[in-house]
């Protein structure tokens, strides 16, 4: 890393001195994207930044942003960065408490919020943040008639910022950005919090910037790429190539014109690369099941014989073996007949590289992408981090591994099965959390809290293959250990199935699940049979839809060892939210909250029941609520194991 290169900030008045007319971001409003140049963005930097200090900002002080992906969350984060101050990124769909507890206890004087959704949470619980001095708005609609004197507008402090004499005050940013050094706090991103309040890791730009440049020297970006940037910004995962392999590369990021439209505008773009949680290709694998279903009989044919070629040649580029003449006759017929249009549908028709991580991504989704001829590589890494640390190559890929660590970066694995990791972009520690810190870095290892091994199976350098959280693995009484996780992702490869939740181990004689429908898939399944329903909690409890599901369970039964199989489960009344704390923002399951939350049921699953009652609320559209107790019925299913078949 060059010293003159240490620093985003820095790297952003490279890009704007190198490539000033090139595009660094694209944003469609009203149906027309917007293009912001490398040195509008810069002066933009330069006004904000600017602007903070006149309001007060001092070096160290931390600036908290909120909202959705915009141009304006980035702006706002590297001209906190430029005067020496650290940016914290908070999920947009947070609640007004949560929001309140990381800006307490970050101590942050200015927040960065989008709209009035934002501005509302912020004002809810601002007479108990005596230390909020400012709440800069950027969308105005709707916030007219507010009189807080905490308000002032976007576009109102970058005016201050410009002032009368521009020049000069760049000329002044610029110094304060030759200022920053590679060491300094750039972000505090908050933690997955499975467990508890998220904790907030301290990641420099040495942290960012080394795990970007050993990123892009295995999978190099170029200027000319695109990018779509929908996942939050206050995800790691989403600064690990919006902010840094943006800044780093110089290749051009796109911001969708709502969530809503995510879809459609990837589409539009046809981006080069993309990074997603396994959430989003299951969700795409999900659709496109689902079209199939309702596609006409030639259109389906073609696509269940394509999906078999596709298969077979996956696999033989997967194994490292050649395919036949005939094979790769068949192969080519499939792309062009159905493979190409398919990923054109997805917007995938560009992508040359795809990644996939936050969670482990089953196996069998992730051999669907590559039998289509999507290139998706998963890659392993936690905030501690800086979002990476292990990847595929594209000529090494293995769908049970996350791939081989990235250069500069050592991995190990502790006596106890715990993942060790060591290497620049391993944080400084956590805010204010000294004894949190000195729990996870030990003598400059990381311990990702992650159970797994390194797995030689024949090639040329170990694969690290991850279990699940160490205090998720479990072992059943007869000394069988299996990883929930694995079952979990197995079920959801159902398009009718959105989450999972396995229990056993310990106390527990046997694995059981809760499994929560896919409403929408579910939804238009019942609709084509014919089977009338009204709620949720209706279609859940319908004997045609525990029948579904009931089918893909024994299907996933037979994948798994005898021991390891799923003899119980019951259909939830409700869908798994991250507003209830049953998840974590990036839809990580709490499962020590859910056993809690749910102790009556998961009691059940291990009884002589087969049914558990349970109270749910009921939302009438004149506003309306009412209670109402429903019964959950409990699938049970063979016990026995096979003939034939010992467990392990």
């Amino acid at each position: 890393m060059k010293d003159s290169l240490d620093t985003l900030p820095k790297r952003l008045v490279h890009n704007a001195q190198q490539s000033p007319l090139r595009v660094a971001f694209r944003e469609k409003e009203y149906g027309i994207w917007q293009t912001q140049t490398w040195r509008r963005l810069l002066r933009r930097v330069a006004a904000f930044s600017r602007g903070l200090e006149r309001l007060g900002l001092a070096r160290g002080d931390r600036v908290a942003i909120l909202g959705d992906n915009r141009p304006e969350w980035i702006v706002a984060e590297l001209a906190a960065q430029s005067a020496g101050a650290i940016s914290m990124g908070m999920y947009q769909d947070s609640a007004a408490e949560e929001v309140r507890f990381l800006l307490d206890f970050a101590g942050a004087r200015f927040v960065v919020a989008e709209d009035q959704e934002q501005v509302d949470k912020l004002l809810e619980v601002s007479d108990r943040l005596p230390q909020l001095e400012r709440i800069v708005y950027d969308d105005p609609r709707g916030l007219r008639g507010y009189p807080h004197q905490k308000l002032i507008h976007f576009a109102e402090l970058e005016a201050i910022g410009e002032g009368e004499d521009a020049e000069t005050n760049r000329s002044v940013l610029l110094e304060r950005i030759a200022a920053t050094r590679a060491d300094d706090v750039a972000i505090l991103s908050t933690t997955s919090g499975t467990t508890g309040k998220p904790k907030l890791a301290m990641l420099t730009h040495r942290n960012l910037l080394s795990m970007a440049e050993h990123l892009l020297s295995v999978d190099p970006m170029e200027q000319d790429d695109e990018f779509v940037s929908f996942l939050p910004l206050a995800w790691i995962g989403e600064q690990m190539i919006t902010v840094a392999c943006a800044l780093t590369a110089g290749f051009t990021v796109n911001f969708p014109e709502e969530p809503e439209t995510v879809q459609e505008n990837i589409r539009e773009i046809g981006p080069h690369t993309m990074f997603s949680p396994p959430r989003i290709w299951e969700n795409l694998l999900s659709e496109v099941q689902v079209k199939m279903e309702d596609a006409a009989f030639l259109k389906r044919r073609l696509y269940e014989w394509a999906l078999a070629v596709g298969y077979r040649r996956a696999d033989a580029l997967r194994e490292r073996r050649a395919l036949a003449a005939g094979e790769r006759l068949r192969a080519s017929l499939a792309e062009w007949l159905c493979f190409y249009w398919l990923r054109d549908q997805l917007g995938l028709r560009r992508i040359r590289r795809a990644y996939t991580g936050g969670a482990a991504l089953g196996p069998d989704v992730f051999r669907f992408f590559h039998a289509i001829g999507v290139n998706l590589k998963q890659i392993y890494g936690q905030t501690e981090v800086s979002g990476i640390s292990v990847m595929h190559r594209d000529d090494d890929i293995a769908y049970h591994t996350v791939g081989t660590p990235l250069p500069a970066t050592e991995v190990r694995i502790a006596e106890d099965g715990e993942i060790l990791t060591r290497g620049e972009s391993v944080f400084v520690g956590y805010y204010q959390n000294p004894e949190a810190t000195t729990e996870t870095l030990v003598d400059g290892w990381l311990h990702s809290g992650d159970a797994g091994y390194l797995d030689d199976d024949a090639r040329e350098q170990q694969h690290l293959v991850v279990i699940d959280r160490v205090k998720d693995v479990m072992t059943l009484p007869d000394g069988t250990r299996f990883s929930p996780q694995f079952i979990e992702n197995k079920l959801k490869f159902s398009p009718h199935v959105k989450e999972a939740v396995v229990f056993g181990g310990g106390e527990y004689p046997m694995i059981t699940a809760m499994i929560t429908i896919d409403f929408a898939n579910t939804g238009k399944w019942a609709e084509r049979r014919q089977i009338p329903y009204t709620t949720f909690t209706d279609l859940s409890q319908k004997q045609e839809v525990r029948e579904l599901v009931r089918e893909h369970v024994v299907r996933t039964n037979e994948d798994l060892p005898a021991a390891a199989r799923i003899r119980r489960f019951l259909l939830l009344h409700k869908e798994l939210d991250a507003d209830d704390d049953e998840l974590t923002r990036t839809r990580k399951v709490r499962r020590r909250f859910v056993a809690e939350r749910y102790r009556e049921m998961v009691a059940a699953l291990y009884g002589a029941a087969s049914e558990v009652s349970v109270e749910s609320e009921i939302a009438y559209q004149d506003g309306r609520t009412a209670k109402v107790r429903t019964a959950l019925a409990i699938e049970t299913l063979e016990s026995e194991t096979p003939a034939g078949e010992e467990n392990p």
